[in-house]
């Protein structure tokens, strides 16, 4: 088994009557891309910011990187990375003297340059980050919180503002930190960016992890059943099958060759998040 980077039980967080966390367990392994998702005010940031030592629990066990981070050393603070959510890097530095002054906080950061070019902000290293557009400074946020060489990266809602190439060039850095044994956690609206990076994931829900696997087969999503849709003469048809194979052989001799608009799709990671959304909204 391989070694937890993050472990937390029963964790416990209440603002007055409103209990954000209500018992969350959580185990996040080493070196693995770990998705958390969730709706609005499910306890997702919450309990990030408790796992990044930035807010107390009420209750409840924690330990990140072998410490606990309510109490953690300025050693164990230097080993992490955080991308908050909202922009953090202001002032009227240039993008290279900001990521230049940052890297002097770590005892072995990364090459600014490098990480410069890896955010997709070559161009812009001599302009001052108050003249930059949003998304650029975004990607300014994302280069002060890999600057470090974290050992477990906190990243949320990292590409808001990215175009679709700038998304994609990210993801491409967040696989190499991967690769290297960086461990990650990455809270997203956008499933599809936590479909193609997460190793595993949680969905939580009123402060609790209702469900928790790898984006292939969380919610029954592996076993799920397939929709086979296509066009008759009098109009479009679709039917649910466990043997999409079978039923498209069967369309194929009906219409001596190809089928009309023919699609088999089967549930998306998004529909299988909303469809435990709405089970636990409807049971709640």
């Amino acid at each position: 088994m391989a070694e937890t980077a993050v472990r937390a039980r029963r964790l416990r967080k209440a603002y007055g009557k409103h209990v954000a966390v209500d018992g969350l367990d959580l185990d996040i392994r080493r070196g693995e891309i770990f998705g958390i998702l969730g709706p609005n005010g499910a306890g997702k940031s919450t309990t990030v910011e408790i796992l990044e030592g930035h807010r107390c629990r009420d209750a409840g066990e924690v330990e990140v990187l072998g410490e606990d981070p309510g109490h953690a050393s300025r050693h164990w603070k230097s080993r992490i990375g955080i991308v908050w959510q909202n922009e953090v890097v202001t002032g009227e530095l240039s993008v290279a003297e900001t990521i230049r002054h940052y890297a002097r906080y770590f005892p072995n950061p990364r090459d600014p340059e490098e990480i410069i070019h890896l955010v997709g902000l070559d161009e812009k290293a001599h302009t001052r980050v108050t003249a930059l557009s949003g998304g650029q400074r975004r990607r300014v946020d994302v280069a002060v919180g890999v600057i470090g060489r974290p050992e477990l990266l906190f990243l949320d809602e990292p590409t808001t503002g990215f175009d679709p190439a700038a998304r994609r060039q990210f993801w491409e850095l967040i696989r190499s930190l991967a690769h290297d044994g960086t461990t990650i956690v990455l809270t997203s609206h956008y499933l599809d960016e936590v479909e193609a990076l997460a190793d595993r994931l949680a969905v939580v829900v009123k402060g609790k992890v209702v469900a928790e696997g790898n984006p292939a087969t969380l919610g029954g999503r592996a076993g799920a059943r397939a929709t086979v849709h296509w066009r008759t003469p009098d109009g479009p048809r679709q039917y649910h099958t466990d043997t999409p194979t079978n039923v498209i052989r069967e369309l194929a001799t009906e219409f001596d060759g190809e089928v009309p608009e023919l699609v088999v799709k089967r549930p998306t990671l998004e529909d299988i998040y909303l469809g435990l959304i709405k089970q636990l909204e409807e049971t709640a």
